[in-house]
């Protein structure tokens, strides 16, 4: 945590800073404040996932700008297409091909916002994409990695696109995506499928994996089964319960909602950070990953949003027991929030 304070944290804003200047130069009024927005109201995405370059330093002038751009392209495309008067999947699909360019070093630029109404961003998102490519090269092992990434990111895509078509489609979507990759993953529901495929961490923690000379194939694999669905279920599904409020009101979907009951909500999540806790000390460093995990929890638990939610404090009460380290973290950061408020 030193490192990330001392070290990460001041190159993350200073990516950040970039990027903004970036986007206050783009032409369309709407691409603009999209992209503007983005960077305001979930800066703390980058922040977090720039925390995996604190495990190397050396690589650190690789690590955060990549991390920094790649998340900056997810939180924009999220913008566009929850604020889109647009529900088509091609659209989505489009847009989100950025992503997937953005993990092939070798891939061309593609017009983005084809299917898009508003289209003229004075090349914000392919410079986005160029960053990306262009960090992918100086890491040493990322051709072992590789197919896993866009695996990650293949079904993010996926989720974007089908969480945000039609009200009446999504659902129907949603269930016949999982009946493809259900036989994959017996263990969880539909929605749990769902939530992990929209967290970013995982293929932050591939690009950790990749910045090393030494990278093993199998180490990969680990990886990839620890963070998914796992640890990416946990984090995606934390988020999903301290927003419930704000998404009902909102008629967003929201994948906590599936559960049958407070109980089962409780049961379901501590199950999945249970999971995540015990395949993370299997891999090399375990300390480090079950930090990610505890932070997690603490991160989304002392979140204001709980206290305003009687359910959810109920749930984060539970989720907390018999973790020690899940409440101090939690106690430091409800000291930083009080702090900066």
């Amino acid at each position: 945590m030193l490192r990330v304070y001392r070290y990460v944290l001041p190159e993350v804003h200073k990516q950040l800073h970039m990027w903004r200047n970036t986007a206050e130069r783009i032409p369309d009024p709407e691409l603009r404040k999209q992209a503007i927005d983005s960077m305001t109201s979930k800066k703390f995405h980058c922040e977090g996932g720039a925390v995996y370059a604190a495990a190397n330093l050396p690589m650190r002038h690789v690590l955060i700008p990549l991390i920094v751009a790649f998340q900056t392209i997810s939180d924009y495309l999220d913008n566009l297409c929850d604020r889109s008067t647009s529900l088509d999947a091609e659209d989505f699909r489009q847009l989100h091909q950025a992503m997937l360019d953005a993990v092939n070093p070798s891939a061309p630029i593609h017009d983005y916002y084809k299917f898009h109404q508003e289209k003229d961003d004075g090349l914000y998102l392919e410079q986005l994409v160029k960053m990306c490519q262009t960090c992918i090269r100086q890491l040493p092992s990322y051709s072992k990695a590789a197919l896993r990434i866009a695996e990650l990111v293949g079904l993010y895509c996926d989720l974007q696109v089908h969480k945000h078509i039609k009200h009446e489609l999504r659902e129907p979507e949603l269930l016949g995506w999982w009946e493809s990759h259900k036989h994959h993953f017996p263990h969880i529901r539909w929605n749990e499928f769902a939530a992990a495929t929209g967290s970013t961490l995982g293929v932050f923690m591939l690009f950790l994996a990749a910045a090393s000379p030494r990278l093993d194939e199998r180490f990969v694999e680990q990886i990839y089964e620890t963070y998914f669905p796992y640890i990416c279920g946990l984090h995606i599904l934390l988020d999903y319960l301290i927003d419930q409020e704000e998404d009902l009101a909102g008629g967003d979907l929201n994948f906590c909602s599936y559960y049958e009951n407070r109980e089962t909500t409780v049961n379901r999540i501590a199950l999945i950070a249970e999971e995540a806790r015990s395949k993370a000390l299997q891999l090399e460093h375990s300390s480090f990953h079950r930090m990610i995990i505890e932070g997690l929890l603490a991160l989304y638990l002392s979140d204001p949003k709980v206290k305003d939610q009687p359910e959810v404090r109920h749930i984060s009460r539970q989720l907390m027991k018999g973790s020690p380290l899940t409440r101090l973290f939690f106690f430091v950061n409800s000291m930083w929030i009080r702090k900066i408020s």
